[in-house]
């Protein structure tokens, strides 16, 4: 049984595939044992052990997802996105005060700079030529030899991994995992999935957010099975990465998945030839018409999961077949207690619209050096996501929206949500994101950016009358704005709050 980020090492064979890429020869589940030992080898040489953070800029790929283990194997690992800019980083480093940054060896980035700045010294990342995915070695050359307060591998409490919140309305905060947060989180994954050392996930999520980190790696390798991991995500690439790695299962969030099936016409019959056993979702709501169509052009399910930062990913998940999938919700529980809880800390009962919160072992214990926010966050022992959501009579769990993304139309709560699959189904829609617009008496109004599928074209009032004929007239939105491509986050997330702002949008008045 998996109980720390260590034990993944050793989950598997010693000689079976653990880590991969496109192109690349497999890093056995010996190698990648070795590799660790002799990373922490060499951070325990100079000084870093447990509890010291070491902040990482790498490329996505393999020796991402190598390092990823190793490093939080014995100390903190705190992934950051190489496409951060100069103020970005300084942000961060400032922020998570770590006794090293390792950056990829010929990455020009601008964390060198900062990092010479803020006096964090450089550890560079240097791939091994022609050896198996992932292999690296440190150069610690810029920093002194000196005894490691605490050298090993981590346990129990000990943490494993800070990342932080995205900050979308405040502040970012920095969030704990211990290293029993995660082994939890990847045997709850493993177990929904039903994974085996039979399977194999090709992972196209960026490996500086949890959904990567834990969902695709960290329980693949718990399950003492195998990760591909591609450069990134490119839907020009993705049917060849198929037809090459022959995964069992990849995960990804909606937009990526939408922008998979743009590129089906001329894929239909590599889709139906990878014989993917099943595909997940997390990370957003997926349209119930997008789940439809993967499911239709693979010929499998499509298991939509919920998950979040805090806890350190998974939370709820859809059945596997013979289980029930339930379009447009999140699933059962699936690894933490959850409920619903209203704001003045009463649980609420079934079909009750209300906060969700959630206890149990992948949870974090809070967020680091911030007792307001966890004077917030938490509530007689439950922690607070901030969505809103319901649970319908199978116990399954349907979201709402987030509490901050709800829009409030002169008091009126509109669910961005739920006009998103009432626009996914018009035939002219392949994508749409509802949001709030400033309005000088109501507060909020109701827009939508959407984009039209290649060929059809389509109005505004169009869209309008049809969403009208659904809902009621407070609802439809005042503003529809068509894009070829709707702002993303770095992840990929389709981001309502602040959407408005950055498509240029004023007040409506109209």
């Amino acid at each position: 049984m998996v109980n720390n980020v260590y034990d993944v090492t050793s989950a598997g064979k010693a000689d079976a595939p653990a880590i991969g890429a496109p192109g690349r020869p497999w890093l056995t589940y010996a190698g990648l044992k070795k590799l660790t030992d002799d990373t922490l080898a060499t951070l325990n040489g100079v000084g870093i052990g447990r509890g010291d953070r070491v902040a990482m800029v790498v490329h996505n790929g393999p020796e991402m997802a190598a390092s990823f283990i190793a490093v939080a194997s014995g100390t903190t690992s705190a992934p950051l996105n190489p496409a951060y800019r100069d103020e970005e980083f300084e942000f961060y480093l400032e922020d998570l005060k770590p006794k090293a940054v390792i950056v990829q060896q010929g990455m020009d980035s601008p964390v060198r700079a900062v990092a010479s700045k803020v006096g964090v010294p450089i550890v560079e990342l240097v791939p091994t030529a022609d050896a198996p995915a992932g292999t690296f070695t440190l150069d610690v050359s810029a920093l002194k030899p000196a005894k490691a307060a605490k050298p090993g591998t981590s346990t129990g409490e000990e943490i494993a991994l800070v990342l932080h919140t995205s900050g979308t309305t405040a502040r970012p905060k920095i969030v704990p995992l211990s290293t029993a947060n995660l082994a939890a989180s990847a045997r709850h994954i493993g177990k929904s999935l039903a994974l085996t050392p039979a399977d194999r996930c090709l992972n196209i999520m960026p490996l500086f957010h949890i959904h990567g980190l834990i969902a695709a790696t960290l329980s693949s390798l718990g399950a003492g099975a195998s990760v591909s991991c591609a450069p990134g995500f490119n839907a020009l690439r993705f049917f060849a990465w198929l037809e090459e790695v022959k995964p069992t299962w990849y995960t990804a969030v909606p937009t990526m998945h939408q922008a998979i099936l743009g590129r089906l016409r001329s894929h239909v019959e590599a889709a139906k030839a990878a014989k993917l056993r099943f595909i997940r979702s997390s990370s957003a709501s997926l349209p119930p018409q997008v789940m439809a169509e993967l499911e239709a052009a693979f010929g499998c399910p499509v298991i939509e999961a919920y998950g979040m930062t805090e806890a350190s990913h998974q939370m709820a998940s859809n059945a596997l077949p013979p289980g029930k999938r339930k379009p447009g919700a999140v699933g059962l529980a699936a690894g933490p207690q959850i409920a619903i809880m209203d704001d003045a800390g009463n649980m609420l009962p079934q079909g009750t619209i209300g906060e969700v919160v959630i206890q149990g072992p992948n949870v974090t214990a809070g967020y680091d050096n911030n007792p307001d926010a966890n004077l917030k966050a938490f509530a007689n022992g439950w922690f607070r996501t901030g969505d809103q959501g319901r649970f319908d009579e199978d116990g399954y769990l349907f979201l709402t929206g987030r509490l901050k993304e709800i829009i409030n139309r002169g008091g009126e709560k509109i669910s961005p949500i739920e006009i998103d699959v009432i626009l996914m189904d018009h035939p002219a829609v392949e994508q749409c994101v509802t949001f709030a617009i400033p309005h000088p008496k109501l507060g909020e109004e109701v827009g939508a950016v959407v984009v039209l599928r290649s060929g059809i074209e389509c109005t505004e009032r169009e869209l309008r009358d049809f969403v009208a004929k659904h809902v009621a007239d407070f609802k439809v939105p005042r503003k529809v704005v068509f894009v070829a491509e709707i702002p993303k986050g770095a992840t990929g997330k389709l981001q309502r709050i602040g959407l408005a702002a950055k498509l240029g949008l004023g007040e409506v008045t109209a």
